[in-house]
């Protein structure tokens, strides 16, 4: 585990540099597991959960990324006017810049934890985001509902359940459901990020209810029943690695009981890191 969380944290490093280009950059959608497919950038993860019934889709990437999902959604042969509900990890221009564009192509309802409500609607992070005046702004949604600790939102038969994972943004929110092959069925996580990242002039040290928070919710994403995880930034569980190996395993590829736990220990080994470095 602490060789895969080592791993892990040299992902986030290189997710740190990464430009908006490739952000936003195309990337050809590919099946998961099951149901649930990828149909994000090539540098941001967003995940289409489908059914007969009506479809789930986790995370808008960028701005420009929301074409790059639209596109991949119907080159997987489904319906923009399926999705039924667009659910946010976090209320960051990477992860929702998307969302307006994506609902107004849809018409689904975007729903997030209820403290990034009013940031989702206006696409402007607040002052107690640690991140706080290195932000870009992003187009806000009309159509934004707030979500609980445990609610499960349901579309058809889908029923993806809301796990409260505040730190990183103030109402950020892991999501979970099963998808199944046949009979086997797995537990697949959408880790929202759970990293100490701020403006310069932040110090968390200086914010202790922020830090509780962080390790709350390292500690929730630790536990938690999970076989797939989904990380909101893909290369930090090595999305692109696994992709490869399915070419020749198939969804085994994916499976990871392990991924969540090593996602959470990097965030945690990130956390302490910064903790140490704010006390020289």
């Amino acid at each position: 585990m602490k060789v895969i969380a080592s791993l892990i944290l040299a992902a986030f490093a290189t997710v740190a540099n990464a430009q908006d280009r490739d952000w936003s950059a195309p990337q050809q959608p590919f099946t998961i597991y099951g149901n649930t497919h990828y149909v994000g950038t090539a540098g941001i993860s967003a995940v289409l959960v489908t059914s007969p019934q009506g479809h789930i889709l986790v995370d808008g990437t960028t701005a420009k990324g929301a074409q790059v999902v639209a596109a991949n959604i119907r080159t997987l042969g489904y319906k923009l006017e399926d999705v039924k509900f667009i659910l946010s990890s976090h209320s960051h221009e990477d992860h929702a810049g998307g969302l307006s564009a994506l609902q107004k192509m849809t018409g689904a309802t975007v729903l997030g934890g209820k403290d990034n409500v009013e940031t989702l609607r206006t696409g402007v992070s607040p002052k107690v985001d640690p991140q706080f005046g290195s932000l870009s702004n992003f187009p806000g949604s009309a159509k934004v509902n707030a979500v609980s600790d445990g609610e499960v939102v349901k579309a058809g038969p889908l029923a993806v359940t809301a796990h409260s994972t505040p730190g990183h943004t103030a109402g950020g929110t892991t999501w979970s459901w099963q998808s199944c092959e046949g009979a086997q069925c797995k537990t697949v996580v959408f880790v929202d990020s759970l990293t100490a990242v701020s403006a310069d002039s932040y110090r968390f040290t200086d914010h202790p209810e922020i830090v509780a928070q962080l390790r709350g919710s390292i500690a929730a994403v630790q536990k938690m029943a999970c076989d797939i995880a989904i990380a909101a930034h893909p290369e930090v569980n090595d999305m692109w690695g696994r992709q490869q190996r399915a070419a020749k395993e198939g969804s085994a590829a994916y499976v990871d009981a392990k991924g969540c736990g090593a996602i959470a220990a990097a965030g945690l080994k990130r956390l302490e890191t910064r903790l140490a470095s704010e006390k020289r």
